[in-house]
């Protein structure tokens, strides 16, 4: 019984100290599940369920009711304007609804990463220059 409260006991002990030193090990840890989450859904699709599904907006009314408006990008001029385009581009738009939810960042944050990731993929440093070694610039 006495190995029953010395367990108890580290439990509370390592949660307490855990808890307490939070502010230096979460950050990390949170990046390294987010990290890997993304990794298993993206690797393995039958993770995804078929409830999950959502039907993206097809208006710009419907973009900003979905989050996907902020005042750097700002909607409500074509809304109020009575803009009967069909909205943001589909593939981008469920890009970065899935980031959002994913990640948890608002819009801003969530399309500053989505054209990041384009940007990687399609050989544009972070600077905005081509990551090519043969790439020559006169400026």
């Amino acid at each position: 019984m006495l190995y029953l409260y010395g367990l108890v006991l580290a439990v509370i002990v390592s949660g307490s100290l855990l808890y307490w030193t939070r502010a230096h090990w979460y950050p990390t840890f949170a990046d390294t599940v987010n990290g890997t989450a993304d990794w298993v859904c993206d690797t393995y699709d039958s993770f995804r369920s078929s409830v999950a599904y959502t039907r993206l907006p097809s208006t710009f009314s419907g973009d900003a009711e979905a989050g996907l408006s902020s005042a750097t990008f700002d909607l409500a001029g074509n809304v109020e304007g009575g803009d009967s385009r069909a909205g943001l581009d589909d593939a981008s738009k469920a890009q970065i609804l899935k980031i959002m939810k994913r990640r948890r960042l608002p819009f801003d944050e969530a399309r500053r990463v989505y054209m990041e990731q384009r940007f990687q993929a399609n050989g544009i440093g972070a600077d905005g220059r081509p990551r090519d070694p043969k790439f020559v610039s006169f400026s």
